[in-house]
């Protein structure tokens, strides 16, 4: 198994951990808030797979939010040769009905006009999959963004929680989300301090370090400056062939959500880490570990754990099967997410074979 790169010691971090109530107040435990410093070296005879979904919302924060999408897959060779290919998507998305009033994508895809009007949240991903089966089966980059869009659009609602424009009882936004994960136990520290306060507490997390160094200018696709009240959900798999004598692929995969204040000051809200190990003719979890870098709750860690429950299951079938089986206070929101999106690694090995790498 490949190993990830420890976080930084608390204390060299440069900015405060998570902001905490007034002292008059017992808010719930923290969580972990040691985010990953920077993104691994590419090696020889590997490819990866980024993405970044950006929410902005230029109108204020009452006003629709503008989702912006990339992805790039990355070979790089034995002989340190690259190609890429890309793909783009860009959403308006109403309010808080999270109603999709407007869509385009590269490459484009004219049956996408269907989702318009839908809540980009449940059940879009199945119309996704309805209008576009080809492209869900081949887990292309684009199937990847559209996948991707209602997590981000949900998380994206942490920025109006931020600026007090939602987060009581009276307002609806917390009336759905009991037992839906580790973190929102209701017998856990923020569902007590909810009943109690009846309104969220509002946790900030550590300064967002950058997603590459300067070593490596290619280390991700082109990112965009997130502005104040914006939010980023990126992700990264890395899968390296393995030596000529044969053995596993190794999968290096990474999870952040990220948000920018008013002041324009970007903090990590959630981040994981996953190594794994696939058998490459099985297409099969060997092993697996993830890593809670941040997160807001102390209750939220517990759900690493359920990780290894994909062990054994075929790659192909990890989205549809973490969406039916990992629920409840076991689990993480964020980090089946995580889990669900290790499905790419299949075709990612098929480009490396095919390659010949």
């Amino acid at each position: 198994m490949s190993e990830r790169q420890a976080g930084p010691d608390p204390a060299t971090v440069a900015a405060p951990a998570f902001e905490r109530e007034p002292a008059t107040v017992a808010a719930p435990a923290f969580g972990p808030d040691h985010p990953e410093a920077r993104t691994p070296a590419r090696a020889p005879r590997s490819i990866r797979r980024t993405s970044a979904i950006d929410t902005a919302r230029p109108d204020g924060l009452d006003g629709d939010a503008l989702m912006e999408g990339h992805a790039r897959d990355l070979l790089t060779r034995a002989d340190g040769s690259t190609e890429a290919s890309e793909a783009a998507v860009w959403a308006r998305v109403g309010g808080l009905s999270r109603l999709l009033a407007e869509i385009r994508t590269v490459p484009a895809r004219p049956a996408l006009t269907g989702l318009v009007g839908a809540m980009v949240g449940p059940g879009f991903r199945g119309r996704v999959d309805q209008l576009l089966g080809d492209e869900r089966d081949h887990r292309t980059l684009l199937y990847l963004l559209l996948d991707d869009l209602p997590g981000a659009a949900l998380v994206s609602g942490y920025a109006l929680l931020q600026a007090g424009a939602v987060g009581s009882h009276h307002d609806g936004y917390l009336d759905a989300a009991v037992d839906q994960c580790a973190g929102w136990a209701a017998e856990g520290g923020m569902m007590t301090f909810i009943r109690r306060e009846q309104r969220a507490p509002v946790p900030r997390g550590p300064a967002a370090p950058a997603l590459a160094g300067d070593d490596d200018e290619r280390a991700w696709h082109a990112l965009g400056v997130l502005t104040p009240h914006g939010m980023r959900r990126a992700r990264r798999i890395d899968v390296r062939s393995p030596a000529p004598s044969g053995g596993p692929f190794e999968v290096d995969a990474f999870f952040r959500d990220s948000h920018v204040d008013g002041d324009g000051r970007e903090s990590v809200v959630h981040e994981y880490g996953v190594t794994a190990t696939v058998d490459g003719t099985e297409r099969t979890v060997v092993d697996i570990a993830a890593t809670a870098d941040v997160l807001p709750w102390a209750e939220c860690p517990a759900a690493v754990d359920s990780a290894a429950r994909i062990i054994g299951r075929p790659l192909a079938d990890l989205r549809p099967w973490v969406r039916r089986n990992f629920t409840g206070t076991t689990t993480c929101t964020h980090l089946n997410d995580t889990l669900r999106g290790l499905a790419d690694v299949d075709v990612l090995i098929d480009r490396l074979v095919a390659e010949g790498v």
